[in-house]
């Protein structure tokens, strides 16, 4: 381990989602290229993706399912900014997602202060987003918060500060969230370089030892344990 994956590691009782839904209604989720079930369904379907996963929650008496880091997915190829003619497809999912219902408070995992925030509204795009910049003995690095919902970005101010677990915003719907069922997209980046309210998600194979090293597992916070 890093020394701030070690940090993580040993930071307790973080969470992004409130208390009132507790752990054993999380439930991991694959979706990755090798889901053979998922590659039946209309995964460039908004509403029958939206469908798959509400009956995945219902099926397993759940809440909240989650996953994703490290993960080769199909998902992506709806969207011309995951490949063009000039760059690798970009198809390995360096974030955390919490699939849950839209309108959900998300919380700050840490303390920390609001280092940029966008509107990244294209198609397969991360929607709303928020970046929070954090310090733990001396190691500076940053969550990423995204898929959110318009109204979170209304009134926030670039510097403004959160205490852990404070209400940073609500989850978005698909009208706004880039066009995926509701969920959030929950990045830990060790250097952010010049990005503002914005960066990668998503990566191509070839640039994974990179984005790898440079995105720590979110879990190493969350701690979620698979049921």
């Amino acid at each position: 381990m890093t020394l701030l994956e070690k940090l993580l590691y040993q930071t307790q009782d973080v969470k992004v989602i409130p208390d009132s839904i507790t752990s054993n209604q999380y439930i991991p989720l694959d979706l990755s290229v090798s889901n053979i079930q998922l590659a039946e369904e209309s995964i460039g379907n908004t509403v029958a993706f939206e469908k798959y996963i509400e009956h995945y929650l219902s099926t397993n008496n759940s809440k909240v399912a989650y996953g994703g880091y490290n993960e080769e997915r199909n998902l992506y190829k709806r969207s011309i900014i995951f490949k063009d003619d000039t760059t690798a497809e970009r198809n390995m999912h360096i974030g955390l997602d919490l699939w849950i219902k839209a309108g959900t408070p998300i919380l700050a995992a840490l303390d920390g202060k609001v280092h940029s925030f966008k509107n990244n509204a294209d198609l397969g795009d991360y929607g709303p987003t928020i970046i929070l910049e954090h310090e733990i003995e001396n190691q500076v690095f940053y969550t990423l918060y995204g898929h959110l919902s318009l109204e979170s970005l209304e009134d926030l101010k670039i510097g403004a500060f959160f205490k852990k677990g404070q209400a940073i915003g609500t989850l978005g719907d698909a009208s706004v969230n880039g066009d995926y069922s509701p969920h959030l997209h929950f990045q830990v980046i060790k250097n952010i370089a010049n990005n503002l309210g914005d960066y990668p998600g998503v990566c191509s194979k070839k640039d994974l030892p990179f984005y790898l090293e440079n995105c720590p597992d979110p879990n190493l916070l969350l701690k979620i344990k698979r049921q």
